[in-house]
């Protein structure tokens, strides 16, 4: 087994890549009382997003998968058979020996037997993306052994054309003033979020539209919170990703403000430490989205220099914890991560599944507290999420309605965003 992940690490390239060590406890005490959250979101619910994701949107992800790879013979007949195991057969343990496994066994022994279509969603998703590393034997010595298979994938953000461009534009109309800086690096952050190649049913809508647009597609926006905390410098902003690709260079444009801007000493981007929802960051990614500015325009070959500058000096490290890939929620941290966690001067956390996991995956009503549901969160904390899912809390009363009759699907289509906070006093 390689070396395993270091706590922090500067440069992506020069580090063995982490595979999950042993967890100790399956199941860490958790920072609430789970019964306080509301029922879990079950893929048994006919008509939900969730129902239709592992009924339809998994298994297409399963052939696309097949399709751009050249996998041999029998890796191919592995996918095949999880196939027709997600859409016709029944939930099984791992059957390979990782030092993961005693955790997966733990977390999957009450579904076993069970039909996919009838077990908690966020945990059969996770589960998903760990039974596709092993059919294609990703932890095992030979042709597959670390190899990405989501890669082809991926590679097509990292065409100039595509993300490098992106950032490109973006960079050379951002306005002078350093809070109307920071709001447009802000917002561009979250509108990223929406191309996500596991479910891009809005990349097309881009990342940096007109400012109106933006607007009216916002439907909470304490970015304003935000600026008010970081103006007065922090020590640490722990940055935790979510897609790579235009995403995570996005990510990147604002981490370089904070630093640059001296808002921040420190940022720590938390990336996946093995292939995840199909275009989760790893830190692999990040060497590559580096690579990939280097091949941009002027603005995005500055960006890059600048990071780079800042990884020499330890202000900008990459770190990556296996609870990113399982199944845990926010309220179940492990110890060694909730501890740096605490310390994060403020935790910005990106996308749809980790706004899932930030409110325990559950049927929360559309206008519960943000702050009261965040209140076990050991930081300050911002999400910055775009809706591909039917789960969303902080809106107004009456707010859901009106989107509902304007837009049927304004929950699960990726055209709407928030920005929200939650600060110790809130």
């Amino acid at each position: 087994m390689p070396t395993p992940l270091p706590t922090f690490f500067i440069d992506p390239e020069s580090v063995p890549p982490l595979i999950s060590p042993p967890m100790p406890n399956p199941f860490p005490t958790p920072l609430i009382d789970p019964e306080s959250f509301p029922a879990l979101i079950l893929t048994s619910e006919v008509g939900t997003f969730a129902h239709n994701t592992l009924k339809n949107r998994n298994p297409d992800i399963l052939r696309q998968t097949i399709a751009v790879n050249s996998f041999s013979a029998p890796i191919r007949q592995n996918l095949e058979a999880l196939l027709e195991e997600i859409t016709s057969g029944r939930i099984r343990l791992l059957n390979e020996q990782n030092p993961d496994r005693t955790f997966w066994d733990a977390v999957t022994q009450p579904f076993v037997g069970r039909s996919w279509l009838d077990v908690p969603w966020f945990w059969v998703e996770a589960y998903f993306y760990r039974r596709i590393l092993e059919a294609t034997r990703y932890f095992h010595p030979g042709p597959t052994h670390l190899q990405d298979p989501f890669q082809p994938i991926k590679d097509q953000e990292w065409q100039p054309a595509a993300a490098p461009r992106t950032v490109e534009q973006l960079l050379g109309l951002l306005p002078e003033a350093a809070e109307a800086r920071f709001e447009r690096l802000f917002h561009a952050a979250l509108w990223g979020n929406r191309v996500d190649l596991s479910y891009n049913v809005a990349g097309h809508l881009g990342s940096s539209g007109s400012k109106q647009a933006e607007q009216d597609n916002l439907l909470v926006d304490d970015s304003d919170r935000v600026w008010q905390h970081v103006r007065q410098g922090l020590d640490t902003v722990i940055y935790i990703t979510d897609n790579t690709g235009t995403e995570l260079l996005l990510d990147m444009a604002l981490s370089r403000y904070l630093l640059g801007h001296r808002l921040a000493q420190q940022v720590i981007l938390h990336v996946k430490p093995q292939p995840y929802f199909v275009s989760d960051a790893m830190p692999k990614d990040v060497a590559d989205g580096l690579r990939a500015l280097d091949q941009g325009g002027v603005e995005a070959r500055r960006l890059a220099q600048d990071l780079r500058r800042y990884q020499r000096q330890g202000r900008m490290m990459i770190d990556s914890h296996w609870f990113y890939t399982s199944s845990l929620f926010y309220y179940q941290l492990p110890p060694d991560l909730l501890t740096q966690i605490a310390g994060a001067g403020l935790v910005i956390v990106k996308g749809d599944a980790n706004y899932r996991r930030l409110l325990g995956d559950a049927h929360w009503p559309h206008t519960a507290s943000f702050a009261r549901a965040l209140a076990y969160f050991p930081a300050p904390i911002v999400a910055l999420r775009t809706f591909k899912a039917e789960i969303a809390i902080g809106l107004q009363p009456g707010q859901p309605q009106a989107l509902a009759a304007q837009d049927p699907e304004w929950l699960v289509n990726g055209r709407r965003g928030v920005i929200q906070a939650s600060f110790p006093g809130d």
